[in-house]
This record gives C-alpha cells, structure tokens and sequence, in this order.
C-alpha cells in the first residue's frame, strides 16, 4: 500500500485484507443525540503469541479494548485531518493483551469530528453520514504460527453504554448498560460492510504524523461550591481544554448533569452565554453544548470520564446530586497534543509572570489535536490564528510536527484557484461549501497567508528545508491567487476617485472579503465584502510574496525567487504609494498599521523612526494604551522597542484596566481573552480562552529576555545556528530569564541588576554562534558555552 506522496506505509501489511465496517444503526437519533457503537469480535489465538501488532482508523474517533484492556494512552483517535485526502492510522504493539484461547476484540466508535458537530454554527456531517471502523491485527506465535484478525463480515455491533456521544454537545453515559461485570453486554446485530466513495481509496491512509493527544495533568478543584439544594459548583482554578473525571455517582438510577463554563452567572450557577453562536442566516442563538451526563448502576469502582467529548472550562456545575460532593470526588483532566515543553520565561515582575502563565494555558487549551481558535464556541483551526501566534508557540513548545501535519491538511483543502479557507481541517474539502459566509470569507488576507507564513516560521525556527519543500506549490498557489486578486478590480470608491487606474493599482489588493484587523478596541468589525481593507491586505500581499521569495532562495529555486521577489516589490511599491507621505506617516493611521508597517519593512528605512514616532503619538493620544485588534497586537511591542521606545512598549505591556493584557489578569482571566473586555462590569462577552492576544509573549522572550532570531535566515543561521542576545531592561524589572530547547541544545539568557550594573548569564548551545549585545553598546560575536558579561548602566536606559 502506498500513500498520495507514493511511499510505502508501514500499517500496511497488517491492514492487508481488512474491509470497512460500520455500525448497524436502524435509525439515526439526529446530531447530538447519537450513541458510540461498539464493534466486537471473538477470535481464537494459540497460546504462545509472541509478537502482535494491532493498526486501525475509523471514521469517527475510536478506543480500543482487547480482552476488556484499552490499549494505548492517546486520545480521540485517529486524530483530525482532511479525511477525504489524509486518515491517520495508529498502531499499537499488543502482544502483552493477548492470551491464548479466546480474546475479544472491542472498538468503541462515535462521531467525532467526522460526522459530529463542528465550527461556529455547530454544523454535523461535515465528512460523512457514517461512522466506520479499519482494523488489522498481525502477529506470529513462537512456533511459527501466522496470527492476523481483520476488520470483516464476522464482527458484530451494538449500542455501548455512551448513549449519546458529541465533541461539542458532551457525552451522556448509562452505566446500566453494562453487565455486573461492567463489560459491553449488546443486544448485538452484524456490523455492516461499508464500500464505496472514500471506503475505497486507501491512498489517503497515512501513519500518525505528529504527536498524538494524551491526558496530560489533573488539576483538583479549588472550591466547591452549593449555589442550590442538589447542585454543586466546582472551581478549578484554571480555564483549560479537557473534561472531568467524577466517581462520586451515587445510588442506582442516580442522574447527574454536568456543564462546563468559563464564568458564573449573578447567582454562581455555571453560565455558557458567552459561548453561544448564532445562525449566519437567521441570526438565532445556538445551544452552547458543553454537557454532560452520566446515569449510575450504583456499582462500586464506576468513574465516569467522558472520552469522546472535550470541554473548555474553568468551572463545572454538576446537578442531581443525592448528596454533598467533596472535592475529592471529582477532578479536571486536562487534554492537549502531547508537546514537549521549550521554553521558559520568569522575571522579577510577578504579573508578566502571570501573564506568562495565562498565554501557556492558552495554548494548550487550543493545541488539542489542531491549532484551534478557542475549545469550545468553534474549536476550529482558524487560519489566522495560527498565523498570528505560531512563532510564539514555538518559543514555547516543541511544535515542529504538530504544524507540519495541520499545513499538510490545509495544502490539502486549498482550492483550485488557490484560496485557503478560513478553518483547516475544512469540512467541506477544497471546495465551496455551499454555506454563504465561509464561500466568503475563504481567502481573506491574514488568514490564508497562513500558507505562506507558518511555513517560513518554522524554518525560522527549525530549519528544516522539508517543510518548505512540501509546501512550495501551496504557498505558490496562495500568492498567484492574492496577486491576481489584486490585479483583477478596484474598489468601486476607488475608481470612482480616480477613474483611470494608477500604475501600482495591479499590485493594490482592494476588493475581495478580507476580515481587516479585527477587534481592534472600540472599532466594529467589518466582515463585508464591500469595505476596503487594502492597507491590510496589501501589506500581506507583499509579507507573502517577500518570504515565498526567500523560502524559494532557500530551496534553490532562482526562477521561483524571482517571480515572487517581483510581485513583492510591487506590492512594496502599491503600499508606500497609496497609504505612505513623503515623512512616513499614513494617509489610514491606526496603531494596527503602523506596527505591521515596521514588521514587515514596509517604511522606507529614512523613515522608519518617523513612523514609530508617529506609532508612539497614536499610543500617548490612547491614554497611553493598546489600539490594536487581531493581525498586529503581537508586533506592537517591538515595533516600539526596535526604534528606540522601549519604555514605551514596557508600559504598555505592564498597563492594566482596559485594553491591555494585565486588564485581563485583574479581572480574573487564567487564560488570554478573545476580546479586550471579555469580562466588564459583570457581563461576559465572547471566548475566555483565544490565544491570538497571547502573542505579545514573543517580545518576552525576544526582547526582556533578548534571545533573538534573524527575520530572513540563511542555512547557516536558522534553527538557531545563529542567534543574537540582545536584552532589553525596562518597566522597572530587576532580573528576567529565558531559556529555549533548541534543535541544537539548550540556549538561555538572564540578566540582573545589581548595583546600577547589569550582569548577563548566557548559555549558548555547540555549533551556534551567538551576536551579544550589551545595554551600553558594546557588541560581541561568541561561540557555543557559558559566559556572563557585566557593564554599567546608564541613565538611557529605561527603568
């Protein structure tokens, strides 16, 4: 068996012979309400198995038990990609689970993201009608007996005790359904054969290819609470992705219900208000899901732990208590890709600490599986999101796979045309979706250059040429079809100022949907296809153009490099001569344009301290605080500190009240805020846990800490074979520390104030080469080891 890339497969001679099979289900309970099957089979085994491997994938997301065993620690199996063009197959050694004589088989299997509901309208069947089962088992015993079981006509089904089964609607489980035993006690009917369509096309198998999902921690409740009679509320502590883990079940026939939530209401009931969406097209709220239910047999050793669900959630409120529920009872079980850890940051100042902690939790409560938006209004991997936040998650984890499986999947779901849709893994494929706003929305500026950029910050980062190679035609296929956007109309308001079009206008990217900013403070957001969000989409037309320019460099690609470093120059060109005056301000001046403006070197380089002066009067005019929405929060920062405004980055960094990041911190937030005002003055308002906002972490590490990475890398310094350590003290802090786990070793940076004199410890890792520089000027070029460099401060620098 070969793969779409045509390489062979490791899972395939132990699925060789295995058929799809489903689940005999009469009739269809409807979304949310559909039960996990359970897919059994009894095989006879001789009594000396020595080797034993076990693949299987499904359509749906599976457990697998042999002899009432689960086997494996991964979670949500097989993971979510584009089904139609990539399905993840796991395997498992499981010699250990097998005896001789007779073992059972049992998968239980529920709709996950492949027929469950998905995305800000909560659709179902995003990938099928059905769920589905592919299982192969190979083996030998010691004598040389063949052992192989496979997925066929002789399994049997039937409805487990999870009577109701959805990643976002919850899980309801009847321990009653079990036998005295607590084994799957059927009634049991032929599991039936599935053909045709994707059932056949076994060149979208592919073995897992980043880390797999896992429990990671439990966190034990905080305080709980009793708002009413036969009701408990449970405080974490924390906001987190995961669910719960209850033993406390009570008497047969006893019910619980138990909703997950961000916030409590005026009364301390869970509240799920902020988390509901709306219909596109009738504007109607919709359920916020997040519950859960469990029935007790009233046997001792029952836990109920929801497996075929997840929750984002600080809080659970659990109803139908016969009794009190001690925090004993009951604990949060946190659920995300198993990413190794890479970085670490602390300083003198407790809240960026905090701060800190908060844009970590973030992440992981978005890293389950995919890169989500939030873990529980949409769960989808947002585009832009990902783009915004993938070079700070890379200072913080280790998520060099886990990217490169998600750009995978959004090569392929890109159109024909070469649009990215707003969300990877896409429902509807690499095609319309039928559904107005998301036809819409697919090749916004910012979101669909995600191809492009995410892609280049992990070479930044890793340095790995393959990434870059795999994705050359899609990050290609993105800029063709932002260029030709940009060449093919003008705004209506701009051709009616100026009818005969300007020379650049080829390059000036003016109609099409983009989102803009989005959620800049005070300003309404503008998803309309009829607004003019050039200045923004421009801008990344040239970001992409440029580093697809240099991605092509990198490869060995001069004719590539040369095309897209054209387009780039006349995006540079469009930009400066539409939105830039001849002292380098901005004909649109927000905080947000200014700061991408300085990122992406879209100033002139005689011009750029004007334009961040410029930036500086925008923040003093805001009362000293942050305008900027969703694109350019994590450039603000640097852009100030990189042209000689430091201490007015760290205020704005160690601002409080609204808008700011430690605002969020004041009024309760343990992760960071879709919104600015998520929570004030008592109302809640959006998602708590969106980690876009947590960018400005980067600047912890690239700038308080100083351990910095070139923009545009050769091979010979990216992945950290070459870096620069330039602190930046300020905002009154006395110490700061930061290390990274690179590809090469461990790298760190910490500095201290004693005495008016600034003491810097570095730790560089073997074979890379270090630029130090030193708050009084002074610059040096070191190699791999440990050194510590003192100077004195002077009064220029901001404390």
């Amino acid at each position: 068996m070969t793969n779409l890339m045509g390489a062979e497969v490791p899972f395939a001679a132990v699925l060789e012979g295995a058929g799809w099979i489903r689940p005999n289900e009469p009739a269809d309970p409807g979304p949310g309400a559909r039960p996990a099957y359970v897919l059994r089979l009894d095989v006879e085994l001789p009594d000396d198995v020595e080797t034993a491997t076990l693949a299987a994938t499904a359509h749906g997301i599976i457990e697998v038990f042999l002899n009432g065993h689960r086997i494996g620690d991964e979670e949500l199996v097989p993971g979510f990609t584009a089904y139609r063009k990539r399905l993840q197959v796991f395997e498992w050694d499981v010699a250990g689970y097998l005896h001789g004589g007779t073992n059972s088989i049992e998968v239980l299997l529920s709709d996950g993201w492949f027929r469950g509901r998905h995305g800000f309208e909560r659709r179902a069947n995003g990938f099928g009608a059905e769920t589905a089962l592919l299982l192969g088992l190979q083996g030998m015993s010691r004598t040389g007996t063949p052992i192989r079981v496979v997925s066929d006509a002789a399994w049997r089904s039937a409805p487990s005790h999870i009577v109701r089964a959805d990643l976002m609607d919850g899980q309801s489980v009847d321990f009653r359904r079990l036998d005295d035993g607590g084994c799957f006690a059927g009634p049991w009917s032929p599991a039936l054969p599935a053909t045709g369509g994707l059932y056949d096309d076994r060149s979208r198998l592919i073995p897992a290819a980043a880390q797999p999902v896992r429990r990671i921690e439990t966190l034990a409740a905080v305080a709980v609470t009793s708002p009413k009679p036969g009701t408990a509320v449970v405080d974490f502590g924390q906001n987190l992705n995961g669910w719960v883990r209850l033993s406390a079940l009570g008497p047969k026939d006893t019910r619980l219900v138990l909703t997950h939530g961000e916030a409590l209401d005026g009364e301390g009931m869970v509240s799920t208000e902020n988390l509901r969406a709306f219909n596109f097209a009738t504007g109607d709220l919709l359920p916020a899901g997040q519950v859960d239910e469990v029935i007790s047999a009233g046997r001792p050793g029952d836990v109920f732990e929801p497996r075929h669900t997840t929750h984002g959630f600080r809080y659970v409120q659990v109803e139908g208590l016969p009794g009190h529920l001690s925090p004993g009872d009951i604990c949060a079980v946190v659920v995300h890709s198993d990413l190794a850890p890479a970085g670490s940051f602390s300083c003198s100042d407790r809240s960026l600490n905090a701060l800190h902690t908060a844009g970590v939790w973030s992440f992981r409560g978005n890293a389950c599986e995919i890169p989500t938006d939030c873990p529980q209004r949409e769960r989808s991997g947002f585009s832009g999101d990902w783009q915004v936040f993938v070079s700070t998650a890379a200072l913080l984890y280790d998520v060099r796979a886990f990217s490169d499986k998600w750009l995978a999947d959004l090569a392929a779901d890109q159109w024909a045309d070469g649009r990215v849709p707003t969300i990877t893994p896409n429902p509807a494929g690499d095609q319309p979706s039928g559904v107005v706003f998301e036809d819409l929305s697919a090749g916004s500026a910012g979101w669909g250059d995600a191809a492009v950029l995410v892609p280049w910050e992990l070479w930044r980062a890793y340095g790995d040429k393959g990434i870059l190679r795999r994705q050359l035609p899609s990050m290609q296929a993105w800029v063709d079809y932002a260029s030709r956007a940009a060449a093919a109309s003008r705004h209506p308001a701009r051709a009616e100022l100026r009818p005969t079009p300007e020379s650049w206008e080829a390059f000036l990217w003016d109609t099409g949907f983009h989102f803009g900013e989005w959620l800049e403070p005070g300003v309404r957001p503008a998803p309309d296809p009829s607004a003019d969000h050039s200045i923004v989409a421009t801008a990344f037309l040239h970001r992409s153009a440029f580093l697809l320019a240099a991605s092509a460099k990198v490869l060995g690609e001069p004719e590539i490099e040369a095309k897209y470093a054209a387009i780039a120059a006349g995006a540079l060109t469009a930009w400066r001569r539409e939105f830039l005056t001849d002292i380098g301000l901005l004909s649109l001046e927000s905080q947000a344009n200014y700061a991408r403006g300085l990122a992406f070197g879209l100033f002139p380089v005689p011009l750029r301290d004007n334009a961040a002066a410029r930036l500086g009067e925008l923040v003093s005019q805001n009362n000293g605080r942050l305008g900027t929405g969703f694109l350019s929060t994590g450039q603000l920062l640097p852009a100030l500190a990189d042209h000689g405004r430091a201490e007015q980055a760290y205020s704005l960094l160690q601002s409080t009240g609204f808008p700011s990041w430690l605002g969020m911190l004041e009024n309760g937030a343990t992760t960071v805020w879709e919104w600015w005002n998520g929570v004030s003055d008592g109302d809640v308002r959006g998602s708590l846990n969106h980690y876009s906002k947590a960018a400005v972490l980067s600047f912890l590490y690239t700038h308080v800490a100083g351990i910095r990475l070139g923009e545009q890398p050769t091979e010979a310094e990216a992945a950290y074979r070459h870096v620069t350590i330039a602190p930046v003290p300020g905002g009154g802090l006395g110490w700061a520390r930061a290390s990274l786990a690179t590809t090469r070793g461990p790298l760190s940076s910490a500095w201290r104030i004693v005495d008016s004199t600034f003491i810097l410890d570095i730790e560089i890792p073997p074979g890379t080469r270090a630029r130090i520089e030193l708050p009084d000027g002074a610059v040096l070029d070191i190699g791999a080891g440990q050194r510590t460099f003192s100077v004195p401060l002077h009064q220029s620098v901001p404390a």
